[in-house]
């Protein structure tokens, strides 16, 4: 029987797959589905500071209508020391999932502010939490702050949280970062026990009616895997030892876990295949992974783990440059694109 037990953030984990962040991961019925189809853990959707600071703003707003006409109107409430807010219910879902699963449970906190990041930190290790996933989702569009600006700031938060909790911290990060080989070592030295790649930004689009911007979220492909497993190929054999990888977006069968792993990667996290086909379609990817092991008689997930990364390669450069001349030269043009040959 072959072994799928990994590890990841030293967390002790039956298989490698993962249930990412996502609206089912919020369900504890579909935790327990999940569970049963065989996921490793599960990491729930994120709390995000936005949410509470709207909520308190609303809040605010509604309480102090009227105030400008009618001074008394502050007089019809009586006084709230506190109510519940996104963050408390949060709290309150994590400890129901907590108590109907055996699997680790990861928590994910998306904030805006270093005092936010710290404050939601603490509270999340303290209901329970196994794990926490920081979501560093931010686009650096302000033509006056630098690179450095941005990695520095980042870096801070890493290692604000890092103080703030001892549970296992795990960094999910954007592929944007200028120099990203050198900035994920800085981001482990910083505090991360794992890095999670990559973020997927959801981009906006233009409805041409109202000339309005709109959101637009789509699923993701397989093809997109390819991106997370170029940089974990290249990172693994640095952190090998010091952090753990999980490789997220484009996860759909069990030949995507294969990838991840092949390329160095600890876990394969899936999101848009569990939308798609719901939280069984985790044991497909077992039977799927189980299947390719067992052909190729490997004992165990740990014995595929990163032979085919950067350093055990054949071919190193395949996931440099040279990959990408390869790739242009390889693509041959459809036969009715092909000029004919001229008339005799």
């Amino acid at each position: 029987m072959v072994d799928l037990t990994t590890t990841y953030l030293g967390l002790s984990l039956r298989s490698p797959i993962v249930a990412s962040a996502s609206p089912i991961t919020d369900d504890p019925d579909v935790v327990r589905r999940l569970e049963a189809a065989g996921a490793g853990a599960v990491v729930l959707p994120s709390l995000f500071e936005e949410e509470i600071l709207h909520e308190e703003s609303e809040l605010n707003r509604a309480l102090e209508a009227g105030s400008e006409h009618f001074a008394e109107a502050l007089d019809y409430f009586p006084s709230i020391d506190e109510l519940p807010h996104a963050g408390d219910r949060y709290v309150e879902r994590l400890a129901r999932i907590k108590a109907v699963t055996s699997l680790p449970v990861i928590a994910s906190l998306n904030a805006t502010s270093p005092g936010g990041w710290t404050d939601h930190a603490r509270r999340l290790q303290d209901a329970g939490a196994d794990a926490l996933e920081l979501n560093l989702y931010h686009l650096a569009a302000d033509p006056l702050l630098a690179a450095d600006d941005v990695e520095d700031r980042d870096l801070e938060i890493i290692a604000a949280v890092r103080e703030e909790i001892d549970i296992p911290l795990a960094v999910k990060l954007s592929p944007y970062y200028s120099a990203m080989a050198g900035f994920a070592q800085d981001v482990v030295r910083a505090g991360a026990d794992g890095l999670v790649l990559f973020n997927r930004f959801y981009q906006p689009d233009l409805d041409l009616e109202t000339l309005t911007v709109v959101p637009r979220v789509e699923l993701s492909s397989p093809s997109e895997l390819r991106l997370p497993l170029r940089w974990i190929a290249i990172l693994s054999p640095h952190l090998a030892g010091r952090a753990s990888l999980a490789a997220t977006s484009g996860v759909a069968s069990g030949t995507d876990v294969v990838k991840a792993l092949l390329v160095g990667a600890d876990v394969a996290m899936t999101t848009s295949a569990l939308l798609r086909h719901g939280p069984e379609h985790v044991a497909v990817l077992e039977s799927e992974l189980l299947a390719w092991l067992t052909e190729r008689e490997y004992d165990s997930v740990a014995q595929l783990r990163g032979s085919a990364n950067h350093s055990t390669s054949g071919d190193p450069a395949a996931f440099e440059r040279a990959g990408y001349v390869r790739t242009l030269h390889s693509w041959a043009a459809p036969h009715d694109l092909t000029p004919s040959s001229p008339s005799s």
